[in-house]
């Protein structure tokens, strides 16, 4: 048996149980990971809030968590690039918060031996945001980026690999979060009233482009600082059409493994930093979603797999 965490109904995070399950077994062209560690994401808990659902319920239980680590513990026939045994990490097809999760093999990659599965089961959702929103906005060495959550986990890494590139970034964040993006770079602004004229403060000559990684309603200041709704992109606010500003959820069309790939020489030599600053046991997952929900999280939630559910 394997255990997993899901929901029934669309709603806040006592909807989450955690139950037990038939252990699934891998279909042709699957692979099934034995689960250490899974990510949070926000759009595992809007997901379960029924955001994309047009009203409708969901069909029956439905897993939740996207991101996962792991090792191959069941093959399907058809696989013959993964084996029993493989530590990887990538996206999965049945719910990350589980013991035992299904994954097609090209949304998989090897997990070095120095990445830990904790830091492995960060990275997917928020690397390939990040890549793709930076390559949607196209900016060139010298151009200002204004990020919104700039300390959350996609803002992190949007704000350091736009720096690599030559970028100026300016991040909205909580205060207690300010020192910390200094110290990778990013100029910290806080939220609310005043913000343009904070943020025109720093960069007189104007700003570039805008990606909004919150949601939270600054889809109307990032226009007006930017003069221009084609050069401010969200992934995290539905109302995006209200302003004429692009919205971009999904994939880039580039495979996850070599995103992923391209990002773990700058992890390992400390030139990425992904924080986790929150780890919670499978059960109590959700606890996960409430702290992700409530935002201005620095970095990661995880969620660990404890042994005592992995050897039943």
């Amino acid at each position: 048996m394997a255990y997993a965490v899901r929901y029934s109904q669309y709603g806040d995070p006592d909807v989450l149980s955690l139950d037990q399950i038939p252990t699934p077994e891998p279909g042709p062209g699957q692979v099934r990971i034995a689960v250490r560690v899974a990510g949070v994401n926000p759009i595992d808990w809007k997901l379960r809030r029924g955001f994309f659902a047009s009203g409708q319920q969901p069909e029956g239980p439905t897993g939740t968590g996207l991101d996962a680590a792991g090792v191959i513990d069941a093959v399907g026939s058809e696989v013959r690039d993964w084996k029993v045994g493989d530590a990887v990490f990538g996206q999965v097809s049945t719910g990350a918060a589980a013991t035992h999760a299904l994954a097609e093999p090209d949304k998989l990659l090897a997990k070095p031996a120095w990445l830990s599965f904790e830091q492995a089961a960060a990275l997917p959702v928020v690397v390939e945001t990040a890549y793709r929103a930076l390559g949607l906005l196209d900016l060139k060495a010298g151009q200002t980026l204004l990020i919104h959550a700039a300390a959350g986990g996609v803002g992190l890494t949007a704000s350091q690999l736009a720096l690599r590139q030559g970028v100026k970034v300016i991040g909205t964040a909580s205060e207690r979060n300010h020192e910390f993006l200094r110290e990778l770079g990013v100029q910290p602004v806080t939220y609310g009233d005043g913000l343009a004229e904070r943020v025109r403060a720093i960069a007189s000559d104007g700003v570039d482009a805008v990606l909004d990684a919150s949601g939270r309603d600054v889809l109307g200041v990032s226009v007006e600082l930017t003069g221009d709704p084609n050069k401010v992109l969200t992934i995290a606010d539905g109302r995006a059409p209200e302003y004429g500003v692009r919205c971009s959820y999904g994939s880039s069309g580039t495979p996850l493994p070599q995103v992923l790939a391209e990002a773990l020489p700058l992890l390992q030599r400390g030139e990425l930093r992904i924080p986790i600053t929150h780890t919670f046991p499978l059960e109590q997952t959700a606890d996960a979603h409430r702290l992700s929900e409530e935002g201005h999280v620095r970095g990661k939630i995880v969620i660990t797999v404890p042994e005592s559910l992995r050897s039943e």
